[in-house]
This record gives structure tokens, C-alpha cells and sequence, in this order.
């Protein structure tokens, strides 16, 4: 075994080893809709100052928003419930008291000049305050605050290793002159004297008033606008600390009225049904790998394996909730890694009987190398968006950037460590180096064969294709100006209902009963003993009538607890962070490609990708399917499925054109598209498996999210090639004069202009040394 293969050999091995170990001894965290969580009521009060009414608890629920995130809480609930009440759902949270304290916490930081020591009997006047020192606990008298909790930047907790004082709190000021004018003035009294202190006042109690070092001159102050806020802390202490300072003041009081377990909102029966269409259709995927590619999809399947063991081991590492749709978004992203294998087992079948290569070992090898720029091209882009989401978003769409990462990373050790070094070991033997067909890379397949023969040309006249794409696109985008968009509740609130019933009943039975009775959307949750929680969209007094109906059917009796109205979980705030992170991450791919490829092929990719949601949204539009967190996450995997597709037909593109730069362009993207139809094929019906199992085996909760999916499939594999490629042909020849993309391949005589991404150069030259 030659060193790169041992080496790889080893890396394999260490990366299962670690994936073992982290999976059986780190847990991953479920949702809410898988297993349940902790509930906390949070009640706003006004102040002398503040009203708590609707607007001032919107305010206060995204503050509490950031408090969650920051402690580490992924895939949170988070509602209004009436004008001044905030619901918050906490799934796997193991100190609810403590998650309760800190979220309820006012949080009113300050800092002020120390005008100097007081006694017992001394009162403030006006514009001053007198608080307890943390050091003599004598008083110290304190001036107006000069700095607030609204000026904070940034608040984080560090341990002072070197010398030794334990762990403080570091805080940034937006304001820089502020605190230097603080400081500056303090650092013009003596040593010793309180008033060359500033205090740090947190919830009306000092926290620290540490004292400007001697070195500071009169006047200069502390440039920078940072402190550290030192004291006796523990770890806990202290991240909590920075967290209270960090997350800024709530703008109104809260107060913690009740707090309880919930179950899941997905019953039992949904998720055993979802596990099995997860079983079933990964066993057929495997299957139709194993019969198309033989020796290397039994290899394949065995990468495949060890790709979900490295999923599942980073979702726990990093402590990634896994919710329904995420489960779901995990399955089908085993269907989707098989794209890498078969883009790298097509590659080796085209160099077995183009270049008839004397054996399978070295086709396979060519196969790997043809194929890498393809694969890094492709996932890359997708790592691209999914950091921009992780960044920039927050709630579900963050942590469908947490998966979507793993997916990726675990996606490329798979099939480029891990089926490489089971492939190369395996064409190493004799007895297989003795029989080709057996290895499946011997024969350039059905569809391949009958695609020589007929030699289509699909590209003679792209412009059909986009007139066909704008037909489409206006049809099934006129659903969103006919019918409106659905939105479920997630996105426009609606009403919380909770019932005392006679009989215990399982919530798996009350969303049936509410199903049959018209409202298959609806929410249930068991909230305590004979209680249940239903949240549905607003409702006529005729609806709610009909629900309370239905429960008191399913319990034998049911009492109305409560009846109130709430707001969205999905809020303006962090919808509009979504979008800015999605346009960003759209932006990003956009330079990405036009660097790697050329402007006018990221312009393309780009354009289809927007031509898939808005059909995909349509299609729900004129469907009346609801608008709501799962179609969030449907939407959001379709956009990386098509990127990945317009990249492979670009990368095969690029690599034909650099053999035959004068080809036409139109020839050459033809040419392209034949030749990556096999990986297209194959990869597609991989993923329809997976998606049929879940629509037809996942029950209800899953049956919109599989039909997004697979409308979004439908309509991405189309759109990569048909609408895609033939946008990059016209775009190309308005950019060079020429009619149709017809001419000469980058312009009349010589290159055509490209743009400012283009770099024709060093393409080739990447190319040529890939």
C-alpha cells in the first residue's frame, strides 16, 4: 500500500473510531416535537416609566431570545401569549430553575463616577444614588450613570490563567470615549481615594468598583472602551454574568407564574412511523446503489453507513437539537451523499471505456481525481451558505446550518476517504482485478449507452427552455398572487387553548379527533396530568366550539383552562434574520462560482435557484398547504440540492471547454449535460426512495415536508439543467455580441469579455493541475 493510501487508511479509521466512541457515550439532545421539554410562563409588569402591554413584551420576548441562544438552547419555543404573558419551551434543559432565573433576571447594568464614601445616615440628593460597597460594605455615593447596559458591545467570561486571580468578566463599550472620559476624569484623584473608582452596578448592587491604575494619566483615561469586571467568581458565576450583561435589559419586569413539563408535539405513533420510512428508505437507496454499481455500491453503502454514524457523532459533539424535520433533513442527506459516490463511479465508467483503461484500478483512480472538483465545487458552496445561516440566523434556521455543516463535512470523509480506501483496497485484489464487470465500472451503463447513441441536442435552441421556465415560473408563481400564502402559526400566531379532561388521553388520539374534525395542523401537546394544550390558527367561535368538541369527545368530558391568543414562534426578527442570512449566503455562492467558474454561470445557478422557491412556493400557494417551519426546512435543503446540481453540469462544462476552447458554447454545455445525465439519474432516484418512504410511511407530520422535497427535487434537477445552462449560453452571448450563443466559442476571433469574476487563465490552469 503506497503512503497517500495508507494515510488515508488511518485517517479513515481514526475518524470512525472517535465517531464510535462520541455516539455511545454522548447523547444528542431531541426537540420539543420529539421528546418534550420544559415549559416556563413568563408574566411582564409595568413600571412607573413602561407600559406592559403588547409592544413592550414583543420587545421582551427577543431579548429573551438572545438569553436562550446564549444558554445554549437550540430549537426553542418561544410565543406571546395575551398582551403580557411570554411562553417559553425549552427542549432537554436540565436546570429549569435555573433556566427560569436567569431568563426572568432584569438585567440593568450601569456604571457611574464614584463622588466618594457615605455613612449609615447619610441620604442621596438628587441626581445621586447610594449603594453598598463590595469591598469595605460601608456606602459609596455614585453620580448618574454615565454608561448603561444599552452600551455594551460584547460581555464574555475568561479565567486568568497566568496570574492566577481566577475568572473574570471582560466588557466591551460601543462608546469608546465614553469610558475613557470616565476613567480620565476618575485617574485625576489620589491613590486610595473613592474617587478614583468606578462602579459597575448591576440590578441596583455593585459588582465591582475597581479602582484606575495609577498609570493612567488625569484626563486620558482608558482607551479602548473595555473593562474587566473581577471579583470572587466561580465558572457558572461568571458565564452568567456575561450572559445578563451580553443578552442587555429586559425592557420591562418578568415574573416566573408557572412552570411544568410538556410532551412532545409529535405523538409516539408519528415517530415510530418516521423511523421506519427512515429504515425503508435507506434500505432501498442502498439496494438500487448495489444493483446499479455491484461491487462498488456494496461499498458505497458500507461509506454510507459510516457517513450517518459521523453525522449523528458531530450533531452530539457540538450538542445540536434534533427535531423532526432536522431527522428527516438527516435521512434524506444520506440519500443525497450517495451523489458523491456515483459522480465518482460514473467518472470511472467514462475513463474504463473512453480511454480504455487496462484495469479497474486505475479507471477508479481517474474517476476520483475527474471527479473532485466537481464534488469540492459543489460543497463548498453548501458549506458557504450553511455558515452565513449558523452565523447570522438564529432559532430553526441556525440549527438547520448546524446540520447542514455536519451533513456536508460527513458527506466528503465518506466519499473521499472512506469509499476510496474501501474501493482501492478492494480493485487491489486478484480475484477482482479478474473479473471487471463484477466491480461495475466496466460497463458505461443503460442510460449513458442510449444517450451515445441518439446524441440529443438539447442546447440547438436554449431559448425554448427559458421560454418553458417562464411559463412555468409565472403559472405556479401566480398561486402566490391568486390563493396568498398559508402561513401556519408559526409565522402569524393564533390561539392557545388549554383543557382539563376526565380521562387521561393520549395526544396521539386528540390529533386524530381534531383532524377528523377539520383542523389537521393543530398543535397538541400533554401538559400535566389530564391536561392538554392545543394550538391552532385563529379560530371562528363556530371552530373553537368544534375543537372543544372534539377533546371532550376524545377525554371523556373536557373543562377549558385557558383561552388566550399568541403570538408567532417564528418572529419578525428572526424571520428577517433569515432572509438577510439566505440573501447574503445566495450573494456568496453567487462570487464563489463566478470566481471558480465565470460570472455568467454563477449568475445562472443563482437565477434557478430563486426559479425553485418561487415555484416550490407556488405549487404550496396553489395547494393550500400551510407556510410554516417545515416547509422552512424543505425550502432550505431544495436551495443546496439545486446548487449542487448546477455546479456538476458547470464543473463538466468547464473541463470540456478548456479541451475545445473554440467549441461553441451551446456544443460544449450540450456535450456537458449527456455526459453528468447518469449521475443525474441515479443520484435522483436514490433520493425519491427516500422521499416516497417518508411520504408514504411518515405519517401525517411528514407528508408536506416529503411533497416539498419532492416537488423541490423535481423542479431543481430541472432547472440545474434546463434553465440553468441555457441562462449561462445567452448570458454569454449578449457579453460577447454574438446571436443565441451560436458562434464561436469565446467570441469571433479570439476570448470573448468576461467579467470582472471571470479569470480564464486560471482556470485552465486550475483545471489542467486538479
Amino acid at each position: 500500500m503506497k503512503r497517500p493510501a495508507r494515510v488515508r487508511a488511518l485517517f479513515a479509521l481514526a475518524v470512525i473510531a472517535a465517531s464510535v466512541f462520541i455516539a455511545v457515550t454522548v447523547p444528542v439532545r431531541l426537540g420539543l416535537d420529539l421528546r418534550g421539554g420544559t415549559q416556563i410562563v413568563l408574566e411582564t409588569r409595568s413600571t412607573e416609566t413602561v407600559k406592559a402591554d403588547g409592544a413592550a413584551t414583543d420587545r421582551t420576548l427577543e431579548v429573551l431570545r438572545g438569553r436562550v441562544d446564549a444558554l445554549g438552547v437550540a430549537e426553542p419555543s418561544i410565543v406571546r401569549s395575551g398582551d403580557n404573558r411570554i411562553i417559553v419551551e425549552l427542549p432537554g434543559v436540565q436546570d429549569p430553575r435555573k433556566a427560569a432565573d436567569v431568563l426572568g433576571r432584569t438585567a440593568q447594568l450601569s456604571v457611574h463616577s464614584v463622588l466618594g464614601a457615605a455613612t449609615a445616615t447619610d441620604k442621596a440628593k438628587e441626581g445621586e444614588r447610594l449603594l453598598p460597597d463590595e469591598q469595605t460594605g460601608g456606602q459609596l455615593r455614585l453620580a448618574d450613570a454615565a454608561l448603561t447596559g444599552q452600551d455594551v458591545k460584547d460581555a464574555e467570561a475568561l479565567f486568568d490563567q497566568q496570574s492566577g486571580a481566577g475568572w473574570h468578566v471582560t466588557v466591551d463599550f460601543e462608546d469608546d470615549k465614553g469610558w475613557a472620559k470616565l476613567t480620565g476624569e476618575a485617574a485625576c484623584h489620589p491613590a486610595g481615594d473613592p474617587q478614583r473608582r468606578v462602579a459597575i452596578v448591576l440590578d441596583n448592587k455593585i459588582i465591582s468598583s475597581p479602582q484606575v491604575d495609577p498609570s493612567v494619566a488625569c484626563g486620558a483615561g482608558i482607551t479602548g472602551g473595555s473593562t474587566q469586571i473581577t471579583g470572587s467568581f466561580t465558572s457558572d458565576e461568571a458565564k452568567e454574568l456575561a450572559l445578563l450583561v451580553k443578552g442587555g435589559a429586559l425592557p420591562v419586569p418578568v415574573e416566573t407564574v408557572e412552570q411544568r413539563t410538556v410532551g412532545p408535539t409529535l405523538g409516539a405513533e408519528a415517530i415510530e412511523a418516521s423511523a421506519w420510512a427512515a429504515v425503508v428508505g435507506t434500505a432501498l437507496t442502498a439496494l438500487f446503489i448495489i444493483v446499479v454499481y455491484r461491487l462498488m455500491g456494496v461499498l458505497a453503502t458500507l461509506a454510507l453507513l459510516c457517513y450517518g454514524l459521523i453525522s449523528y457523532a458531530g450533531l452530539a459533539a457540538l450538542g445540536a437539537t434534533l427535531t423532526l424535520p432536522g431527522l428527516a433533513g438527516f435521512v434524506l442527506a444520506i440519500g443525497m451523499a450517495v451523489d458523491a459516490n456515483v459522480l465518482v463511479f460514473e467518472r470511472a465508467r467514462e475513463e474504463y471505456g473512453a480511454r480504455n483503461r487496462p484495469s479497474s484500478r486505475s479507471a477508479l483512480t481517474a474517476g476520483f481525481k475527474g471527479a473532485f472538483s466537481a464534488i469540492a465545487d459543489s460543497n463548498v458552496t453548501t458549506l458557504i451558505a450553511a455558515a452565513l445561516l449558523f452565523v447570522l440566523a438564529s432559532g430553526p434556521v441556525k440549527g438547520f446550518g448546524v446540520t447542514l455543516g455536519i451533513g456536508v463535512l460527513a458527506s466528503v470523509i465518506s466519499a473521499l476517504v472512506i469509499t476510496r480506501v474501501l474501493a482501492e483496497f478492494a480493485v487491489a485484489r486478484r480475484w477482482v482485478h479478474r473479473r471487471p464487470k463484477m466491480t461495475g465500472l466496466a460497463s458505461i451503463g443503460r442510460v449513458r449507452t442510449y444517450l451515445t447513441r441518439r446524441d440529443p441536442q438539447l442546447m440547438r435552441h436554449p431559448r425554448r427552455w427559458l421560454a418553458v421556465s417562464a411559463v412555468v415560473l409565472v403559472v405556479a408563481g401566480s398561486g402566490i398572487a391568486v390563493r396568498g400564502l398559508n402561513f401556519g402559526v408559526e409565522f402569524t400566531g393564533g390561539r392557545l387553548i388549554e383543557y382539563s379532561t376526565t380521562n387521561t388521553v393520549d395526544p396521539d388520539h386528540a390529533r386524530e379527533a381534531l383532524s377528523d374534525a377539520g383542523f389537521p395542523q393543530a398543535v397538541v401537546q400533554s401538559s400535566g396530568d389530564n391536561r392538554l394544550t392545543v394550538r391552532t390558527e385563529e379560530l371562528t367561535n363556530a371552530q373553537a366550539v368544534a375543537v372543544a368538541e372534539a377533546i371532550d369527545e376524545a377525554g371523556g368530558g373536557a373543562e377549558k383552562v385557558r383561552d388566550e391568543l399568541i403570538g408567532p414562534s417564528l418572529g419578525d426578527e428572526l424571520r428577517r434574520n433569515a432572509l438577510i442570512a439566505l440573501g447574503l449566503a445566495l450573494g456568496a455562492q453567487l462570487l464563489y462560482l463566478a470566481f471558480r467558474f465565470r460570472w455568467m454561470f454563477g449568475t445562472g445557478a443563482v437565477s434557478a435557484l430563486a426559479h425553485d422557491v418561487v415555484i416550490l412556493t407556488g405549487i404550496f400557494a396553489w395547494l393550500g398547504k400551510p407556510i410554516d417551519g417545515v416547509f422552512l426546512a424543505a425550502l432550505l435543503t431544495v436551495i443546496g440540492y439545486s446548487v449542487n446540481d448546477s455546479v456538476v453540469v458547470f464543473d463538466r462544462i468547464r473541463e470540456l471547454w478548456r479541451k475545445d476552447s473554440k467549441a461553441p458554447l451551446a456544443q460544449v454545455t450540450n456535450r456537458a449535460i449527456l455526459q453528468t445525465v447518469p449521475r443525474t439519474v441515479n443520484t435522483g432516484i436514490g433520493v425519491i426512495f427516500i422521499l416516497a418512504a417518508l411520504a408514504l410511511l411518515g405519517g401525517d407530520s411528514l407528508t408536506d415536508f416529503a411533497l416539498a422535497l419532492l416537488i423541490g427535487m423535481l423542479v431543481g434537477t430541472y432547472s440545474s439543467v434546463l434553465t440553468a445552462s441555457p441562462l449561462a449560453i445567452q448570458l454569454d452571448a449578449y457579453g460577447s455580441g454574438r446571436k443565441g450563443g451560436r458562434g464561436r466559442g469565446r467570441g469571433g476571433s479570439g476570448r470573448a469579455k468576461s467579467g470582472a469574476g471571470d479569470r480564464p487563465d486560471r482556470t485552465r490552469t486550475a483545471a489542467r493541475t486538479r
